[in-house]
């Protein structure tokens, strides 16, 4: 029994402006119902590669496919199998919930247009907010008409620009159990997120930055492939130890998370020699699981200092 074709496949994708490489050489591959997150610094070359995808942007030179068309010639048949949601909220404020999907339906030339908005607006909570103009909705309400919209052409993959930027925990999570919802549906999903929570809801995902893809497959397969080992220490006034951390052969990270400090390298014996000496009176080191913060700022490091 033959696997069914990726719904995205790139490989070598470049893309610059005024000679300055937005995306450089990129390779990946997206499978069907898959939640796929895209993650990387500001800069980083998400946006460009998402709106390669759709159609809003042309490669300058590889190649690729998006729902079995290439990106290069048949972008026009790409367009109407993609909801895409950019960062900014793009619909119209001075409208009801109700009238911007109307709207929305009958730009697509979708029939059966009341019927239609009516179950949009059912299935993401949206119904008791049907009249109220789309400008007072706070950020989570605002997040679910945009998603309402474009998933009212029954689109089969999803390009999501930072949708949870700005939103509360509670509607981030409601927007996550929709997207699962999507994915078991065979929607597939590709996300792109600065939350390390949301990475690791993904099942898989590649970091980017630079342009250049740093990592990809699932957050354990990048933090096993990352070769980063991480202690953490507790105790009062953590955060004074910092400073003097960071000039230690073998540590080449410090984060502090509360009243803890994340402490990573790649040379683990380098690293435990460069703790040996803390007061174990007034703190507790331990070896701990590594993170996928941890991971990513090891990889931001590394790559910049390469530049």
């Amino acid at each position: 029994m033959t696997s069914p074709a990726p719904v995205i496949e790139v490989s070598e994708l470049t893309k610059s402006f005024a000679g300055k490489i937005a995306v450089n050489r990129l390779s990946l591959r997206v499978e069907p119902g898959e939640i796929y997150g895209f993650l990387g610094p500001n800069g980083s070359g998400k946006t460009t590669f998402i709106r390669m995808l759709c159609g809003l942007l042309q490669p300058d030179s590889g190649r690729g496919t998006c729902l079995g068309h290439d990106l290069f010639r048949e972008s026009h048949l790409i367009k109407p199998q993609i909801g895409y949601l950019a960062q900014k909220f793009s619909l119209y404020e001075d409208l009801s919930v109700r009238e911007n999907l109307s709207f929305m339906a009958r730009i697509y030339g979708l029939p059966k247009v009341r019927t239609l908005v009516e179950e949009a607006m059912e299935r993401l909570g949206l119904a008791r907010f049907a009249d109220q103009l789309a400008g007072t909705l706070s950020g989570g309400w605002k997040q679910r008409l945009a998603l309402a919209a474009c998933l009212l052409h029954q689109p089969r993959l999803l390009l999501l620009d930072e949708p949870t930027a700005g939103v509360d925990p509670k509607a981030r999570r409601d927007f996550w159990d929709e997207i699962y919802r999507l994915s078991a549906e065979g929607v597939t999903a590709l996300i792109s997120t600065h939350y390390m929570d949301e990475a690791e809801r993904c099942h898989r995902l590649a970091y980017l930055a630079y342009g250049e893809l740093l990592a990809a497959g699932t957050a354990a397969q990048v933090v096993a492939a990352s070769g980063l080992f991480t202690w953490t220490i507790t105790g009062e006034n953590v955060h004074l130890l910092a400073s003097g951390l960071k000039k230690r052969p073998g540590i080449e990270q410090v984060a502090p998370f509360g009243t803890t400090l994340h402490v990573s390298g790649h040379d683990p014996d380098l690293l435990q020699a460069g703790l040996a000496d803390i007061d174990c009176r007034l703190y507790h080191c331990q070896a701990s699981a590594v993170s996928l913060e941890d991971v990513f700022i090891s990889l931001m490091q590394n790559r910049g200092g390469q530049s």
